[in-house]
């Protein structure tokens, strides 16, 4: 019997399965692995525990695997992929394959047919195919250029945006300030965004917040997400607000590979991944709303796809059947 293992390596999550011909019979779930996200001392730790763990999960010896996937975004560049790579090839035997992030939730979402996903999870992108094969993608150049709408960036937006409310005096904030410029004490009557971004990181001043934010190396503001969902599940314009930002600048991905990929009338599909498009209706909607309003029969998938079955399918597949 052969065994195949396909991973999801995100900066967040990684998750492996372990599966025969037909079917998963191992999985495990770790933290992130993704070399540009965590570093590559992490990266190569949690990546070989996740699937020391879905081996033995399955009863399986890690050498017997036939063949492996990853999906990682950033994997288009030498360094990462042979990173990867390596930190797998340390366990399992057989052929080993890395891609980015967006090939493995494409092929869970549309396997061996047209259509497109758009990923917005630590990071974001756009990547489809269409009828005639022609691949297209948006977006997904880095956390510090691109990214848009995913968790890091509706992080580092909210910091932007509860500091430049707090400049013109929209959060009701009261606070004095000694000779220097500093805070001397606790900020008081802090907006309800500002409060759970301060919560959220462990902090009591604004000073500290300034510091932590323009920190090297940076902070995680991905951590903000969940932070600025409560923020808008409260009633905060600003926190809401910048979800629909997040939902504009991730439909505007979408448009833009629909229109590069585009050769009939009728739309391609589209499949939505990732925890800010799982964790917010917001965000799901508005940005539904923004697709349909210059797509209007497009197809857009209800049930969010399990990236790493993607993965586990192109194991199965062998490296020349896919995008």
């Amino acid at each position: 019997m052969a065994f195949f293992l396909g991973i999801d390596g995100g900066g967040t999550r990684t998750t492996c399965l372990v599966g025969d011909e037909t079917s998963v019979i191992g999985r495990a779930t770790s933290a992130g692995s993704n070399p540009i996200r965590v570093g590559e001392p992490q990266a190569r730790k949690v990546l070989r525990t996740a699937i020391r763990e879905a081996c033995t999960a399955a009863k399986v010896d890690p050498k017997k695997i036939q063949r492996a996937c990853i999906g990682v975004a950033g994997a288009a560049r030498p360094q990462i992929s042979n990173l990867v790579h390596a930190a797998v090839a340390k366990l399992v035997g057989g052929e080993i394959e890395v891609v980015g992030d967006m090939v493995i939730a494409r092929e869970a979402a549309f396997p061996d047919q047209p259509g497109i996903v758009v990923i917005a999870g630590t990071g974001s992108i756009a990547f489809g195919r269409n009828q005639r094969g022609e691949v297209a993608r948006a977006g997904g150049w880095g956390f510090a250029v691109s990214d848009e709408g995913s968790g890091h960036w509706v992080g580092k937006t909210a910091v932007a945006a509860a500091l430049r409310a707090r400049d013109s005096g929209n959060d009701r904030e009261n606070e004095t300030r000694n000779e220097t410029g500093e805070t001397p004490g606790k900020d008081h009557e802090r907006s309800s965004l500002l409060t759970s971004i301060m919560n959220a990181w462990h902090l009591e001043t604004l000073d500290d917040l300034v510091r932590s934010a323009n920190s090297i190396p940076p902070p995680d503001f991905s951590s903000l997400f969940p932070p600025v969902l409560a923020a808008a599940a409260s009633g905060d314009a600003l926190a809401r607000d910048i979800l629909m930002s997040a939902a504009s600048e991730l439909a505007q991905l979408a448009k833009i590979v629909m229109q590069r990929l585009e050769t009939s009338g009728e739309a391609l599909p589209l499949a939505l991944s990732g925890g800010v498009f799982q964790n917010s209706p917001v965000v799901r909607q508005a940005f539904a709303n923004s697709v349909r309003a210059d797509y209007p029969h497009v197809k857009i998938l209800p049930v969010t796809p399990d990236s790493v079955q993607g993965a586990l399918a192109l194991a199965r597949k062998g490296k020349d059947k896919h995008d």
